[in-house]
């Protein structure tokens, strides 16, 4: 079990991002309740409405959630560095906040750059596990 203990950011990270998710998912379902929205019914794409922006926002981060996590566990299982997964874990994990703030205040230019950001630090983390970059 001590292997693991060095891989105590990446963690963190996954914890961090699930709460992001669960946050992204709530928000979206009490914006849904306030408009009143039928549950299951599709949300007209538009981008002044706080519905679509919340619903658009988790359902980005569901597309990408599943790469970091594999990422996160190949990492750990093949023992890639653990302070370089953890930073990158750490990146995409902050990129994905700041994501999700812009849009849901409908800041277009950051909320583009924040996912640029995100998707970057997901090409570094797979990058840290094929290459075993170390520190």
């Amino acid at each position: 079990m001590e292997i693991f203990s060095a891989y105590h950011t990446t963690g963190g990270a996954m914890l961090f991002a699930g709460g992001l998710a669960l946050l992204q998912l709530l928000v979206a379902d009490v914006a849904g309740m306030k408009v009143p929205h039928i549950p299951g019914a599709p949300i007209e794409p538009n981008h002044k409405s706080f519905l679509f922006r919340a619903s658009r926002s988790l359902g980005n981060m569901n597309e990408s959630i599943s790469i970091f996590i594999l990422f996160c566990i190949s990492g750990i299982v093949l023992m890639a560095d653990p302070v370089w997964l953890g930073r990158f874990a750490l990146g995409y994990v902050g990129a994905r906040a700041l994501y999700m703030l812009c849009y849901w205040f409908n800041i277009k230019l950051a909320r583009s750059a924040f996912f640029g950001i995100s998707l970057v630090a997901l090409i570094l983390m797979g990058a840290t596990v094929v290459l075993g970059l170390k520190h």
